[in-house]
């Protein structure tokens, strides 16, 4: 029989279940049927009604099934022998039908990797005469339930409620059937290593998909993922009879497989479970009457009678034991003795009656069955389990065998104590009956209860069945206006019932912050809405567990008057701004939009409602003030909207550029483009001047570029003549404003004059010169010096650093080889060319001073310095070298070494702390000593302090760009002695920890931002100090972001299949350039956007091939570096593309004259060639007719001359010059001439002779 559950409706009456303990060993029982005797028989522990084969006839049919059968036991004195833990079965002619049923526990089904028993399994018995049918009866006492079966729920005796003799004939009350299962599992016996099916079936008539089913051992055990070898699960439909067969396969059955299943069935709120158990026996194996001494007595060698279980002699003398079957029956029993005797007299009893193999002794023992105590004190115990729906009321009854023993209840191990005030549980005495009732059930009253009488106890459990929850009186549809109160009522069947409202099919939220509020007065629920709004429009509903209600509410908005609408207004820049309006009624608030955002009071914008007037004041207006103002009351489908213009007076923000003193610096030759910010609303006309010329637009050279935000000057090639002050001309509607810039255009410097040597050593000699006359416009930045042989024609350059003086000592010189040297000038545009060769000269002299002089060490006593060799050393050699010391302030030097030391590292011991010195070296030779090398510093005697050195990594020492959100990790190393104190500064400002996170170490800084911002970009200052030695380092960060959308999008034109764009920039470009922008088109139907065109760089474009009768918006995308704006900026209007009319009215139109004089589009321009490379001149003409091209050199014309090559292809003119040289500088100019007239153009070419540098 199932056992019941908190979800369980049992189905029939309960049956009997006996479970031995898990310690005994299952007895070999004869046959092993199903049993369900009938409730009287159960209930008055009598044998039970026999039968004629067929179901009785009874409140509940008692199903009848055979299992498994298994051998036949052997007959003692003609009659079954009934294990000990088992139930009694006995034959009898009169029986006609009765089965037996053995259960009992065990643990789930083991993995697939262990072994299972061997075993035979066991015919069927046959019946002992074909012709006359053996009839079973069973013998069921109350008392032969176990003990501990009694206490759990996996196996447990459930008898029902039993009745009294004289109410046998009252009809019984039966809990309803399942509601899923058709057909129940049964319990069953099996073998070891046999085979067991067990089936569950569900109808499918009422369900529309299939139920779900789990399969359980134990109690929590889900045997869906223990499926192997041992243990399948099938799944059949009948489509005939729509039943779903489930079955439980198990395979090769072990030991441990005994136990307790359930099968749960869900579907949707249906549930349904069942119970059974499976006992596994093992197969007969031999005869029961063993004695137990011979048994388990160890054997010797040459013995030959030693018992049959001793498995050593089994071992020792397998080929020659002979299995002796003893006869003698032992005096004592054995196996009494034990069982009554603790387990740890065990081993003394052993060897008290000779038995030596104690192992074997106790596993027999641990197999022998347990007899099971009587109990005494309950004549009938409670079932394992009650159900009572809610708010019912439910009787326990047990039944004393001893009317004197005290009872107690309990409640989850609480006592129930009988209370006079209170009548939740009555408690009452028939007879022997002990009654406690528990009125008005409810969920607090599913729990476990237990009875205890004296020493023992029983326990059941009590499940409560919550009711569904009816709606009694619906919800009612609401029709009102905004900012209305609105209340749904609605009438439950249960007070406290948990109920869920919904909108649209979505539940409601009821938080703390919610618009809506949710109360509850005893069986009716409210769902209040105290603002309404337009939104608050749709179909609400409320869920029951037993059932829904639904209505709609409409929400609609209220009817407005305006007395006085805005006015549109042109303001200057600065003035303030006042916008008023006037509507009835007047206690309706509003809102402010300017150009669709929402505008929000402020410091200098203030919003005024007094009654029906709403006003709108701005301080001082700006240039972002300016676009469409819309009021909006609130709760009301009218706005009011007025356009607000503002004007600016024209200006020339040249402050922003920051040129010193507005100077332009450029290069000759180079192309100057210069950009200046300007602003006036609306956008002023400009004009460029120089002296009292005015640039045009139109000019080749020189031309002036006009933008709505700022003004440009173009100069394609600058010349010396260009240096002067540009005057800049602004005018608009709101004034004028001119500014002035001045341009210097610089070039190389002069060649120096030729330069003196006045000096000459043995390899060296010193050398002089004057600045060049002209130095380029630009500061000259040092001098380059080469050298040469005067016989050889290869110069050598001596310096590859820049030198500042004009004096320089060359070294490294042959004595006795004549040389000559000469001058480069080098400013900020170039280097000069060479000046001429100083005079020849000849180095003799002696060996020149020691190099890098430096301070290797230096201690509180000691001075360590160290060198390298002179650079020249004369004929005569090296001896060694002579170190001096002086203090600092005198002129007394002090020679160190007595002797000439070799080494290149010397240390001057025997000095003050604390006082400074000078230091110099002296070469020395045969020829006598050099002139000496002298630190340029003086030395402090003190540990040496070693200067900070920033060591700014290479991808730092340019513009670290970063996108807005990404982090920022920026490791710095340094170097420095003691430890450097490092500061951070940010465009000169300290640095806010909280925005920027620094940490400082020995050897480096790091600068780390978790999520960059636009705000984090700018220049890093970067410090470290050491005492008085200072070393700086500035880090250029970057953070871009997408940009913002365009200003402003209108349609311009609209003529047949074509509309014409035009766009304004975004007014943020995301802290980078913007690289184009993404133009998309969407059908006013449909409202569907596609893409016309990416990547435009222009702000004005024409959109083509649109369909005829069709109204179209256009909106724009504006994209950098980062990608694409996140909205986009969408034309107010629509364009509609009208069809025109089908008549062709045909225009008289004479034939244009394509015939033009020639006229250059595209002139020459001056060239830098380098001698011995190709170079080309290029320019490009337009004539009609064809024209004729001709090539003039300093107004030569160039006529077959193989060093040039003459190209012309649709327009464009081409002079090659192959491999020119210096000569074939000068001033070239190509001429077109046709019947209609000529036209020429000029260029410049200069060739460069390549210097070769060593």
């Amino acid at each position: 029989m199932p056992e019941p559950t908190k979800k369980d409706e049992p189905n029939g009456q309960p049956e009997e279940s006996v479970a031995p303990e898990s310690s005994g060993a299952p007895p070999p029982p004869e046959i092993s049927l199903e049993v369900s005797p009938p409730p009287e028989a159960v209930a008055e522990g009598k044998e039970p009604v026999e039968t004629d084969g067929k179901k009785p006839e009874s409140t509940e049919p008692v199903p009848v099934q055979a299992v498994v059968a298994q051998e036949p036991c052997p007959a003692v004195n003609g009659s079954i022998q009934p294990q000990p833990g088992g139930v009694g079965v006995k034959e009898q002619a009169e029986s006609a039908n009765s089965t037996l049923k053995e259960e009992g526990t065990c643990s789930p089904p083991p993995p697939d990797d262990a072994k299972p028993a061997a075993t035979t399994p066991s015919p069927t018995p046959q019946p002992e005469d074909a012709s006359s049918t053996k009839k079973l009866s069973v013998e069921l006492p109350n008392d032969s339930v176990p003990v501990p079966a009694m206490g759990r729920k996996d196996s447990v005796w459930s008898l029902g409620e039993g009745q009294a003799p004289d109410e046998l004939d009252k009809p019984v009350d039966n809990p309803p059937l399942s509601t899923l299962l058709i057909e129940r599992p049964l319990s069953g016996a099996v073998t070891v290593g046999g085979d067991i099916t067990f089936v569950a079936k569900v109808e499918a008539k009422d369900l529309l998909r299939k139920p779900t089913i789990k399969w359980f051992k134990g109690k929590w055990m889900d045997l869906a993922s223990k499926t192997g070898k041992h243990l399948q699960l099938k799944e059949t439909f009948d489509r005939l009879t729509k039943v779903h067969t489930f079955e439980m396969h198990i395979i090769k059955a072990k030991d441990n497989y005994a136990g307790n299943y359930r099968c749960e069935v869900n579907y949707k709120d249906k549930f349904d479970s069942c119970s059974f158990d499976l006992e596994v026996k093992e197969a007969e194996t031999g005869s029961q009457n063993i004695d137990i001494r011979s048994a388990f007595k160890r054997s010797s060698e040459g013995q030959e009678d030693a018992g049959e279980l001793d498995f050593s002699g089994l071992l020792k003398h397998r080929n020659q034991r002979e299995h002796k079957q003893q006869d003698d029956t032992p005096e004592v029993d054995v196996w009494e003795i034990l069982k009554n005797a603790r387990p740890d007299q065990y081993e003394k009893i052993a060897f008290m009656y000779g038995i030596t193999d104690l192992r074997g002794l106790l596993k027999r023992l641990k197999k022998m069955p347990k007899e099971e105590k009587k109990l005494e004190a309950f004549a009938k115990k409670l079932d394992p389990a009650y159900q009572v729906d809610k708010g019912g009321k439910i009787r326990l009854v047990v039944d004393l065998a001893d009317p004197t023993v005290e009872l107690k209840w309990y409640k989850n191990g609480q006592e129930i104590r009988p209370s006079p005030n209170q009548r939740k549980y009555i408690f009452e005495h028939k007879g022997t009956q002990r009654i406690m009732v528990i009125n008005n059930c409810s969920a607090n009253d599913d729990a476990a209860y237990s009875v205890v009488a004296g020493d023992e106890k029983c326990s059941t459990e009590l499940f409560v069945k919550e009711l569904p929850v009816k709606i009694v009186k619906g919800i009612e549809p609401v029709k009102t206006t905004v900012n209305e109160r609105i209340e749904l009522e609605c009438e439950v069947s249960e007070e406290g019932a948990q109920v869920k409202w919904l909108k649209n099919g979505v539940e409601v939220p009821t938080g703390v912050r919610s618009r809506y509020r949710v109360k509850c007065e005893g069986t009716k629920h409210f769902l209040v809405i105290d603002d309404a709004s337009r939104d608050d429009t749709g179909t609400y509903s409320i869920m029951a567990s037993g059932g829904t209600s639904e209505a709609h509410i409409q929400v609609d908005l209220k009817p407005l008057k305006v007395y006085q609408d805005l006015q549109d207004m042109t303001v200057l820049l600065g003035q303030p701004i006042k916008l008023h309006c006037e509507i009835y009624p007047g206690n309706v608030p509003g809102r402010w939009y300017r150009n669709g955002q929402l505008i929000q009071p402020s410091d200098r914008l203030n919003i005024i409602h007094r009654n029906k007037v709403h006003r709108l004041e701005i301080a001082a207006s700006s240039l972002h003030d300016a676009g469409d103002y819309t009021f909006v009351p609130e709760g009301y489908s009218q706005s009011l909207s007025a356009k607000i213009h503002i004007i600016d007076p024209p200006r020339v923000l040249l402050d922003s550029l920051n040129f010193p003193d507005n100077t332009v610096t450029v290069v000759a030759g180079n192309k100057l483009r210069l950009e200046i910010p300007i602003s006036g609303e609306p956008a002023p006309r400009v004009v460029w001047m120089k002296g009292e010329r005015v640039i045009l637009e139109s000019g080749h050279r020189v031309h002036a570029e006009t933008y709505s935000d700022h003004t440009s000057l173009t100069i394609e090639v600058t010349e010396r003549e260009d240096t002067g002050n540009y005057k800049i001309v602004l005018q608009n509607e709101a004034g004028e404003a001119t500014a002035s810039v001045k341009i210097k255009v610089v070039d190389i410097p002069d060649p120096p004059e030729a330069p003196l040597v006045p000096v000459v050593g043995g390899d060296w000699c010193s050398m002089t010169w004057e600045p060049p006359k002209y130095d380029g416009g630009s500061p000259i930045l040092g001098y380059y010096i080469e050298r040469k042989k005067k016989q050889s024609s290869r110069w050598m350059r001596l310096n590859f650093d820049l030198i500042k003086e004009t004096t320089f000592e060359p070294k490294k010189m042959i004595e006795g080889v004549p040389y000559e040297v000469r001058i480069f000038a080098v400013n900020a545009i170039g280097v000069s060319k060479p000046s001429e060769p100083s005079k020849a000269f000849t180095p003799l002299a002696v060996t020149s001073e020691p190099t890098m002089l430096v301070v290797d060490d230096v201690t509180d006593t000691t001075v360590t310095v160290k060198w390298r060799p002179p650079e020249t050393i004369g004929a005569a050699g090296l001896d060694g070298y002579l170190v001096e010391y002086c203090v600092e302030g005198t002129n007394d030097w002090v020679i160190s070494n007595k002797e000439l030391t070799e080494k290149t590292r010397y240390t001057i011991t025997g000095l003050s702390p604390g006082c400074k010195i000078l230091v110099r070296v002296k070469a020395v030779n045969a020829a006598g000593a050099s002139a000496p090398r002298t630190l340029q510093h003086a030395i402090l005697v003190k540990e040496v302090v070693e200067p900070p050195k920033i060591r700014v990594p290479r991808h730092l020492k340019q513009t670290y760009t970063r996108k807005v959100g990404e982090t920022v990790n920026l490791v710095v190393p340094f170097m420095g002695k003691p430890r450097p104190k490092v500061t951070w500064l940010k465009d000169g400002n300290p640095i806010e920890p909280s925005q920027v996170s620094i940490r400082n170490t020995d050897c480096d800084s790091i600068i780390f931002i978790r999520k960059a911002e636009r705000s984090h970009s700018g220049k890093y200052d970067m410090t470290v100090q050491v005492e008085n030695h200072v070393d700086t380092a500035i880090l250029d960060i970057q953070i871009v972001d997408l940009p913002g959308p365009p200003q402003c999008v209108n349609i311009e034109d609209v003529w047949g299949g074509n509309v014409a764009l035009v766009w304004t920039p975004p007014k943020d470009n995301g802290n980078a350039p913007i690289t184009g922008y993404t133009i998309q088109k969407a059908d006013k139907k449909t409202m569907e956007w596609f893409t016309c065109i990416e990547h435009y760089h222009r702000n004005c474009i024409t959109i083509t091939e649109l369909v005829v009768g069709n109204e179209y918006f256009f909106r724009i995308f504006s994209e950098n570096m980062c990608g694409l704006s996140e909205t986009a900026t969408q034309t107010k209007k629509s364009a509609l593309i009208v069809k025109e009319g089908l008549q062709m009215k045909t225009q008289e139109y004479n034939d244009h004259d394509f015939k033009e004089a020639p006229k250059f589009t595209q002139p020459l321009i001056n060239t830098f060639a380098v001698a011995g490379y190709n170079t080309t001149l290029n320019c490009s003409v337009r004539a009609n007719p064809r024209p004729k091209v001709i090539w003039m050199k300093n107004k030569i014309t160039i006529i077959d001359d193989p060093r040039y090559r003459m190209f012309s292809s649709q327009g464009v003119c081409t002079l090659e010059i192959r491999k020119p040289s210096p000569y074939d500088g000068g001033m070239y100019t190509c001429k077109a001439i046709n019947e209609l007239g000529e036209a020429q153009v000029d260029c410049k070419l200069e060739v460069k002779v390549q210097t070769q540098e060593l």
